[in-house]
């Protein structure tokens, strides 16, 4: 019977990509590891790996596994192959990083963007990723791709961003061809929501669920829905923007669009908390402040705790009537200031709200959620084409 043409080759980047995902997970490896963990036989190892020191992708680590001798040589990911940067944007700042292959971050910077106007966008990024490239002792040359998180979406049918009224400087239907453009590296633009949710995915506590939803809440309330292993943007880039959705409690918000509220922005964002939590006598400059003092304060604090908890309950129960998620991750600053005491009062009031019953955790990415998921975003992409040895030559 004849083979098909290529199978060598192609089972040969099958085992090859095997063994880089493996040495990403476990870092260094001995020849003998990797072939225990493949499954290969210790000179299919030798080869396999022998391909991938001539290929760059992965070098002699410089220690050993104990003893001496050449099946003791420790093997890593050559991580300065490739480097990849992420942004997070706000209306009052640009956070940038610069991750190696590995994921290791060598460089970072913060832009202040204060009362900036609509001019000077572009600049301003450039600004950024220079920032953070400078620091890592890098130029723009050495970039393979850049991921940037912003409030709102880009509706895939104009170009321009939807959702966020808020970001000056943003709206113009040519933003993404002059970025992409003067970045001159492959470039994505997400949701910074939906960032959060694939850092969960990618690193934390949504490894495992392919059907899950992220409720973020700090200034704004959002969501990020993953269905099927993958992000549910909608048709115009909305889905979850949750902030808009109409909910008992508060009066029916008209004009959203030009109003940029909701019924939940109305019943669990900032402002409301920080009411909340005067209304009970909580004295606080930030709404996660206001949080953080009510664990602190019986009577009044548990009053608070367990309203905002009711607030976040009724927005999850319309979520979970639509969606039916496996897992729900509890994200954002206000929301992660209550912990796991927040956490076990939402879940108790949404098992009265609604009939499925997801978990709830609480994020496993406390410190910059959405630069870390625009870095593994830029990662998962740059991997898939720098690790393809499909069409190398034979070694």
């Amino acid at each position: 019977m004849a083979t098909t043409p290529g199978t060598p080759r192609l089972l040969r980047a099958m085992n090859d990509r095997a063994a880089l995902d493996l040495l990403l997970a476990h870092g260094p490896l001995s020849r003998t590891a990797l072939g225990t963990l493949t499954g290969l036989s210790k000179p299919t190892a030798s080869q396999l790996l022998a391909r991938l020191e001539a290929a760059g992708l992965v070098h002699a680590s410089g220690t050993t596994a104990g003893r001496p001798g050449p099946n003791a040589q420790l093997y890593e990911i050559n991580g300065s192959i490739a480097f990849v940067a992420g942004l997070d944007v706000t209306p009052t700042r640009i956070r940038s990083a610069v991750a190696d292959l590995t994921g290791r971050v060598v460089g970072s910077y913060e832009l202040a963007t204060p009362g900036r106007s609509a001019k000077g966008t572009v600049e301003r990024v450039l600004k950024a990723i220079d920032g953070a490239l400078g620091e890592a002792g890098l130029n723009r040359a050495g970039l393979h791709r850049v991921s940037i998180g912003t409030p709102g979406g880009f509706d895939p049918t104009t170009g321009r961003l939807r959702y966020a009224t808020h970001l000056p400087g943003w709206h113009s239907p040519h933003l993404l061809d002059d970025l992409a453009a003067a970045i001159a590296v492959p470039l994505e633009v997400e949701n910074d929501v939906n960032l959060a949710a694939i850092a969960e995915q990618r690193v934390g506590h949504a490894k495992d669920s392919d059907n899950f939803v992220l409720l973020w809440g700090e200034e704004g309330v959002g969501a990020a829905v993953v269905i099927n292993g993958r992000l549910h943007r909608g048709a115009t880039g909305g889905a979850g923007e949750v902030a808009f959705l109409p909910l008992p409690g508060t009066p029916l918000v008209r004009n959203v669009s030009r109003n940029n509220a909701g019924g939940f922005q109305e019943l669990a964002g900032g402002e409301p908390v920080l009411k909340l939590a005067r209304e009970h006598g909580l004295k606080a400059r930030t709404p996660e402040a206001a949080i953080a003092a009510a664990l602190q304060h019986e009577g009044a604090g548990d009053a608070v705790l367990t309203e905002f908890a009711h607030r976040l309950a009724v927005g999850l129960a319309a979520i979970v009537a639509v969606v039916d998620p496996e897992l729900i991750v509890l994200a954002g600053g206000v929301i992660t200031a209550g912990g796991e005491r927040l956490r076990g009062l939402v879940q108790d009031e949404l098992a009265e709200l609604a009939v499925p019953r997801p978990r709830l955790l609480m994020a496993a990415i406390h410190q910059d959620p959405v630069l870390a998921g625009a870095l593994q975003s830029a990662l998962t992409t740059t991997r898939d084409e720098v690790f393809d040895t499909a069409g190398a030559p034979i070694t």
